[in-house]
């Protein structure tokens, strides 16, 4: 009889997902001993790869090349340039020309030998990539926004959930002790009951490529695939402004400094007042929008989200009286974080000790770390699908209400609009053939 042998990466993947389907959640097991000095045997290290490095995917790259748990083993992108950078990085770091490429991320899925998966695209990717490599048995860190619509995060959710894997969200302001510690002095009622929350984003369009003026549609550059690259998105010609880092502020790919940004500070305010599971029930707003060119999306925008223990959160950018971060005011004073700012009133809160008896918060210093960790102990990380999905859902309903400039009511039990057929028909986006969102 021919024996059957397995290797330790096959086992876990297999049991997790198997139990993942029988109980409905990842299974906890047992860590390997890691983080010892030098370099680990084979079958301790987390084998990854990355996919899309065009802006993020090259610093969370480094950031993971710097663990000594984790073998880099491949990247993959339809930009040869980019893939080419990439390769290069992770060849130097290891001194060797190892390092594959590849242009079809589910050519990439074929591999049996990965355990995790970086990805850092435009945002209309987000979904079926991350599905694939869920279904393929791998764990991801992935950059925000969650999903491009609302519809999407549930299935990718419910992907986490089936297939057993570790999501961890670029959402890495959680990981930062400021923001932990403001949110932790709001949810163990330092200020008394909250009376409202201010969230403030960026506004405009911020030109990262210099292709601002570049939208004479033309034949794109022999390095780029760029009819892979739309992929599921509507066709359009090529031109430099609708591609690489830029892509975000057409609506087709993107969704604005609205959703870049909702996944930071929308999402610190939910810790904060335990809302990571749930949504609003009523959003209203408005926004303005550019008068000529390809950007489409909203350059000035405040909308407000009613949720139903009757707390409203305020999301704007480009109102000078609503500050970036994030911002909760209650009977007894105010707690306010930003990147590199803590402000409370009282000022003495800011010195104030969260007790052994209070509600400690999930503490990590290290946001990429929190994800290794949590491969291999199979525990949530610090930022998970569910409480990316609904950072995310809050930005995507305040763009339908801006769409339309009125009031809509959701219903955050079943994720639908309630009796607006109209808006209800914007939560979900079409996509081109033949790219389906597999679950």
């Amino acid at each position: 009889m021919k024996r059957i042998t397995i290797n330790r990466r096959q086992f876990l993947k297999k049991f997790s997902m198997a139990t993942a389907g029988v109980l409905g959640f990842p299974s906890i097991v047992p860590a390997p001993a890691l983080g010892r000095q030098g370099i680990l045997p084979p079958s301790d290290r987390i084998v990854m790869a990355g996919i899309g490095f065009g802006m993020m995917g090259i610093p969370n790259m480094k950031s993971f090349l710097e663990k000594d748990e984790v073998q880099w083993v491949a990247v993959c992108d339809l930009d040869k340039k980019h893939l080419q950078r990439a390769k290069d990085i992770v060849d130097e770091k290891y001194g060797n020309t190892n390092c594959s490429t590849y242009h079809d991320f589910r050519e990439l899925f074929k591999r049996n030998d990965l355990d995790a998966v970086s990805l850092a695209l435009p945002d209309h990717w987000h979904a079926i990539v991350s599905i694939a490599a869920a279904r393929s048995g791998l764990d991801i860190y992935g950059e925000k926004p969650f999903t491009h619509s609302l519809p999407e995060g549930r299935a990718l959710c419910n992907a986490v959930k089936r297939y057993g894997r570790i999501w961890q969200t670029g959402s890495w302001q959680r990981s930062v002790a400021n923001f932990h510690k403001g949110a932790g002095l709001v949810r163990n009622g330092r200020i008394g009951k909250i009376l409202k929350v201010e969230v403030g984003l960026p506004s405009g369009h911020y030109d990262f490529a210099g292709t601002g003026g570049q939208e004479t549609m033309g034949l794109p550059p022999s390095h780029l695939d760029y009819n892979f690259w739309l992929g599921p998105a509507p066709y359009a010609p090529y031109c430099p402004a609708r591609v690489h880092m830029n892509w975000r502020w057409n609506l087709d790919i993107g969704g604005g400094q609205l959703m870049d940004w909702i996944g930071h500070h929308l999402d610190i305010a939910h810790w904060g007042l335990g809302f990571d599971s749930t949504g609003p029930v009523e959003v209203e707003g408005y926004g303005e929008y550019s008068r000529a060119g390809i950007w489409n999306s909203p350059t000035r925008y405040l909308f407000t989200a009613k949720y139903a223990d009757k707390i409203s959160i305020t999301i704007a950018g480009g109102h000078k009286n609503i500050k970036m971060g994030t911002k909760w005011t209650g009977e007894y004073g105010w707690v306010y974080v930003d990147r590199g700012q803590f402000e409370t009133h009282p000022s003495y809160l800011k010195q104030d000790i969260i007790g052994t008896n209070e509600i400690r918060l999930y503490n990590s210093r290290d946001h990429h770390q929190n994800f290794l960790d949590c491969v291999k102990s199979r525990k949530q990380t610090i930022t998970p699908a569910e409480t990316a999905h609904r950072s995310a859902s809050v930005g995507h309903l305040g763009m339908i209400s801006i769409k339309l400039g009125r009031k809509i009511k959701f219903d955050p039990q079943t994720e639908t609009i309630l009796n607006d057929s109209e808006a209800e028909r914007l939560l979900g986006r079409s996509y081109r053939s033949p790219w389906q969102l597999g679950c």
